[in-house]
C-alpha cells in the first residue's frame, strides 16, 4: 500500500532532514496517521462494534476467539493470514499472529473501504506536510539581519 521510508520524505521534500531526525520524523507521521485513520474509521460504527474492535487490537484472545470463530473459523487457510504469516514469520498459533489477521478481517467485514480511507487520509497528511515543508526544515527562519552601517562598530585598521 505505502511505506514510510526514504522514498516517502523524498516525495514530500524532505528528504534533507538530518539523518538523526528522520526515523523520529516517519514514527510522528505513523502516529498521526494511525490516529486519523482511526477515528475516520470509527465513524458510523456502533458502540458495540467499536468495544468488539478494540478488543481484537488490545489482543484480548477470548475476543480474538469467539470473532474469528463466528467469521472465519478456517482463518489459517486465508490468504490473508498466509501473507500476514509470511511478512511477520510468526508461527500459525502466535497470538500476535491471530490478532493481526482478526483485525484486518475484522475491517473487512465491518469497514470494506478502509483501504480506500488509509489512501484518502496519507494523501491529505502528504499535502499537509508538503505545505508546511519549509517550516518543518526550519528553512523559513531568516538569516539574521545585519545592523545598519552607522550602528556598526568601527572596522579596526
Amino acid at each position: 500500500m505505502f511505506q514510510l521510508d526514504d522514498k516517502f520524505l523524498q516525495d514530500v521534500g524532505l528528504d534533507q532532514l538530518p539523518a538523526d531526525q528522520k526515523q523520529a520524523f516517519l514514527e510522528q507521521v505513523y502516529s498521526s496517521l494511525e490516529e486519523r485513520v482511526g477515528i475516520r474509521l470509527s465513524e458510523g460504527l456502533s458502540d458495540a462494534q467499536l468495544e468488539e474492535f478494540e478488543g481484537i487490537i488490545d489482543r484480548k484472545m477470548e475476543k480474538v476467539d469467539a470473532w474469528l470463530a463466528v467469521y472465519s473459523p478456517e482463518y489459517t487457510a486465508e490468504p490473508i493470514f498466509q501473507r500476514i504469516q509470511q511478512a511477520t514469520n510468526l508461527q500459525i498459533n502466535d497470538p500476535g499472529l491471530k490478532s493481526e489477521f482478526a483485525a484486518t478481517k475484522w475491517l473487512e467485514v465491518n469497514r470494506p473501504n478502509y483501504r480506500d480511507v488509509v489512501a484518502q487520509v496519507m494523501n491529505e497528511l502528504k499535502s499537509e506536510i508538503m505545505q508546511n515543508r519549509d517550516a518543518i526544515l526550519g528553512t523559513i527562519a531568516q538569516p539574521p539581519q545585519q545592523p545598519p552601517a552607522s550602528q556598526q562598530p568601527p572596522m579596526a585598521a
